[in-house]
């Protein structure tokens, strides 16, 4: 009989467990579960839950969602895109929208859908108008953009597309020397996809414990337990701890649909920067869909802090593990998810926006 949560707290409370460790799990759904679930005021006081990058949202760049905004105010088009992108706000002056949502209020034919299936069904039922699918997301939500691409997108459906992969901004904080984190628990749905062998890069080349977990507190809880017994017995290995739904090898059709379709590129995060080969691009024979080769660019470079937070916000600390929510300054102060400042309060898998949820409503004191 499978452990339930309750025993696995207690294997992990049965652990000798140094000083502190620290585990970062990288997705904004476990960062969700762990949070509802009170995980943290659960484990022993000398383990850290870290959340990381995990929110597409959060680092979809600034200059992708400013060029999704000027293209439908300035373009004759329908715009539609996954609900949450439609409150990330970007570097604008305070006269113009500086949203999805505020461009929507002036006029622009904006529309929130949920699944690539619902932007091909716009494209159909307005036959006579270009639609522009801005496709931000990770594997999970790209795969699906692929198989639209194979299966025969209609002639007036472009897309701008910001897809990223989850595993290389945390090869860029192991290699960066000072990651923040002693053990890692991989996201579930992104291995279901990919396969679980793509995270061994944290076992083999940086010697850290490893576990894939899905999104319950069982699941996550089992990841946990692995990860802590592996740091404190020095063995190192990759564990899966979902393995209902994460199969060796991934899902091999998804891959293919993603290998035909699209491309390994350099792409910028917001905050962060460029990450090598960490985004995704339509291939060649793709390009009458690729909305950047379409339509003039709307780039620009003369705009202040372009590609950056807003000013103030810490977005990007929070999302590389370097700072909680509640440790940014505007936390709960300016920006709060009635009016968010930085993209991590505005998805329900940004952290901030869990902490809020959670009941977290105001920035950490400083210590005397």
């Amino acid at each position: 009989m499978a452990a339930t949560a309750k025993e696995w707290l207690q294997r992990i409370r049965g652990l000798e467990l140094p000083e502190r460790v620290r585990i970062m799990n990288v997705c904004g759904g476990h960062e969700r579960s762990i949070t509802q679930a009170g995980l943290r005021s659960a484990l022993p006081h000398n383990i850290e839950l870290i959340p990381g990058p995990g929110c597409p949202v959060c680092i979809c760049p600034e200059e992708d969602v400013y060029e999704a905004i000027q293209l439908a105010l300035n373009e004759d088009i329908i715009l539609v895109a996954f609900g949450d992108m439609l409150r990330v706000p970007v570097n604008a002056p305070k006269r113009e929208p500086r949203s999805l949502e505020q461009a929507k209020a002036a006029g622009a034919d904006i529309r929130p859908i949920a699944s690539p299936t619902e932007a091909v069904r716009v494209a159909n039922e307005n036959p006579d108008n270009t639609v522009v699918f801005f496709a931000a997301g990770f594997e999970t939500t790209t795969a699906p953009v692929a198989a639209m691409v194979q299966e025969g997108i209609p002639a007036n459906l472009l897309l701008l597309l910001s897809g990223r992969l989850t595993w290389p901004a945390v090869a860029m904080l192991l290699e960066s020397g000072t990651p923040g984190f002693d053990t890692l628990v991989a996201p579930g749905h992104v291995a279901t996809v990919m396969g679980p062998e793509e995270w061994q890069f944290v076992v083999d080349k940086h010697q850290l414990p490893a576990a894939v977990s899905g999104f319950t507190p069982v699941s996550l809880l089992a990841a946990f337990y692995s990860t802590l017994r592996q740091f404190i017995d020095g063995k190192r290995f990759l564990d899966n701890c979902y393995p209902e739904v994460v199969k060796p090898g991934g899902n091999p059709q998804a891959q293919s649909h993603l290998g035909k379709s699209m491309e390994v590129v350099d792409a910028t995060w917001r905050g962060i920067g460029v990450i090598p080969q960490s985004g995704f691009a339509l291939r060649e024979q793709y390009a009458a869909h690729d909305v950047r080769k379409t339509f003039p660019s709307y780039a620009d470079d003369s705009r202040k802090r372009v590609g950056e937070m807003p000013p103030g916000c810490q977005c990007a600390e929070v999302v590389l593990g370097k700072i909680y929510p509640n440790q940014c300054k505007i936390f709960g102060v300016g920006c709060n998810p009635r009016h968010p400042i930085g993209p991590c309060m505005v998805s329900d898998e940004g952290a901030c926006r869990i902490w809020w949820a959670a009941g977290v409503r105001e920035p950490e004191k400083a210590s005397a």
